[in-house]
């Protein structure tokens, strides 16, 4: 069977609405014949016939099956970043509780205990990780866990602490609204 069509075959029967993103050790371990050239050669043919859409480098989207498209970027925050204490934050939390008036449109803002930095997922949006040194066994009365977005989400208070404690403009913010939900 040619690779492409065994690739297809081995998504189509891995893949559901809970598990549409994939690594490249996920697509790796589909495929463990194949060569380090020829897999890359596998990878480009995929997204190039729609059988794979490149969320950003080393995680893909498998659009076979049905899967919540407004929560992709929380979804690959949660794959990208699996290893490290992140938290839905700052200007998304915000946003969501209606404390800033604007609503980030394709980006989301997490704290994460690695490094900052900002993952462009093209058509998609683009994830700004921002680094905290806060523990989770210090922050267990802020936060809940969003089952939807698979990552833990701060509460308004928390979110406005990190939106001082990383320096961003609280400009946005109506105080009003923001003290009715601390």
């Amino acid at each position: 069977m040619q690779p492409i069509k065994k690739l297809a075959k081995i998504l189509a029967e891995l893949a559901d609405e809970e598990h549409y993103l994939f690594s490249l050790a996920d697509l790796k371990g589909a495929m463990p014949e194949q060569s380090k050239g020829g897999f890359k050669a596998l990878l480009s043919r995929g997204v190039k016939d729609g059988l794979l859409k490149r969320i950003c480098r080393g995680l893909y989207l498998y659009p076979g099956v049905e899967y919540a498209g407004g929560l992709v970027l929380f979804h690959a925050a949660a794959r990208l970043r699996a290893g490290e204490f992140n938290y839905i934050s700052l200007e998304t939390v915000l946003s969501d509780a209606g404390v800033i008036s604007q609503i980030p449109i394709n980006w989301i803002t997490l704290m994460s205990s690695g490094r900052s930095h900002i993952v462009n997922c093209g058509d998609f949006g683009r994830i700004e990780f921002v680094h905290t040194k806060k523990r989770p066994e210090n922050l267990t009365d802020y936060l809940i866990y969003d089952p939807d977005c698979r990552l833990w989400r701060a509460s308004v208070a928390l979110s406005i602490k990190d939106m001082l404690a990383t320096r961003r403009s609280t400009d946005l913010i109506d105080w009003d609204a923001a003290n009715e939900l601390i």
